[in-house]
């Protein structure tokens, strides 16, 4: 539809009529000259013409319009307001490739168990600006904060274990994401980790990287991710191994506790799911979102029009009447 930024312009409308009426002292000097163009003459000069006064009435309407700043109103379109940045952070260390989980009947590795149920995450997650870091001796960021889940999930299944080494730099995985988060006001930013070990590498210690992340208001989510309990072959018989030693669950729990997040126990495929299920609840999907109406000014056709009715009347002058 049709709308005026301006519409208190046309307060101006009856201008020339004043200028035209005001009075006049016999031997006052005019001390503003107007344009031959709209010298309309005052109450004791020639009268104009009706066809001249009507042609330049209608100059001076368009003038105005012009100067209202006509506009065309597009349909309302909903633009989702940006609310939420999520980043995850996975762990390739050697450990890794334990093959304790159980995905579909068949025994896979952690990594194997990680993609399968965070693929699906991912794609719940639609909305909210996403990325990626990989860690092991260093962290790495894979995929930049992106919407497109499709391209984030490529990335995930694409990763390998040892890709950036055996060992575990939870700090500097802590602490990339904190650098990569945006710095918005309105951004609620958001860090799940996943590992099943221990930090043994790295510039940044857990601690200082988690000081950082409370500085740019991090909430951290810890998974540690692993069996408490397997059966493996040796020459002594079938025994019982916890191959989940080494997970350091006291400090995931303290990174998650001082960022306003928690850790979660991922024992198997099923309580991984449920954790994601979870966090879908404590971190919902952003809904928020502004309608805009498109706009397209119009101001130039009206001024147009001015133009070209100020060169006719200059080329081809409107007779007075005698």
């Amino acid at each position: 539809m049709m709308s005026l930024a301006w519409p208190w312009v046309f307060v101006l409308l009856p201008l020339p009529l004043v200028a035209r009426w005001l009075p006049k002292g016999q031997h006052a000097v005019s001390a503003l000259y107007m344009p031959t163009l709209l010298q309309v003459g005052d109450k004791n000069s020639q009268s104009v013409s009706l066809t001249s006064w009507i042609f330049l009435s209608v100059l001076w309407l368009l003038l105005l319009l012009a100067a209202a700043r006509p506009q065309w109103l597009g349909d309302p379109v909903s633009v989702k307001a940006q609310a939420r940045e999520m980043m995850f952070a996975v762990d390739l260390s050697g450990s890794m490739k334990e093959q304790d989980m159980i995905l579909k009947d068949q025994p896979v590795n952690r990594l194997q168990m990680i993609k399968a149920v965070l693929t699906d995450f991912i794609e719940r997650r639609k909305g909210d600006r996403l990325g990626l870091i990989l860690f092991g001796d260093d962290a790495y960021l894979q995929t930049p904060m992106t919407e497109d889940q499709n391209t984030l999930s490529q990335m995930l299944n694409e990763s390998v274990i040892g890709l950036v080494g055996d060992k575990t730099a939870i700090g500097d995985a802590i602490g990339l994401a904190a650098k990569r988060f945006s710095l918005k006001e309105t951004s609620n930013r958001v860090l799940i980790l996943l590992t099943d070990g221990q930090n043994t590498a790295g510039k940044l210690t857990p601690e200082e990287a988690t000081e950082l992340a409370m500085a740019r208001d991090i909430t951290i989510y810890t998974i540690g991710v692993g069996a408490d309990e397997m059966l493996v072959n040796s020459i002594f018989g079938v025994r019982r191994v916890n191959p989940s030693a080494d997970l350091d669950e006291s400090l995931l729990t303290q990174i998650a506790a001082k960022t306003g997040g928690q850790y979660f126990r991922a024992r198997d495929t099923e309580s991984l799911q449920q954790i994601y299920q979870l966090l879908d609840q404590l971190q919902p999907v952003t809904q928020q979102s502004l309608e805009l109406r498109p706009t397209q000014e119009l101001f130039f056709w009206p001024l147009a029009l001015v133009f070209l009715g100020s060169i006719m009347k200059m080329a081809w002058p409107i007779r007075r009447a005698s």
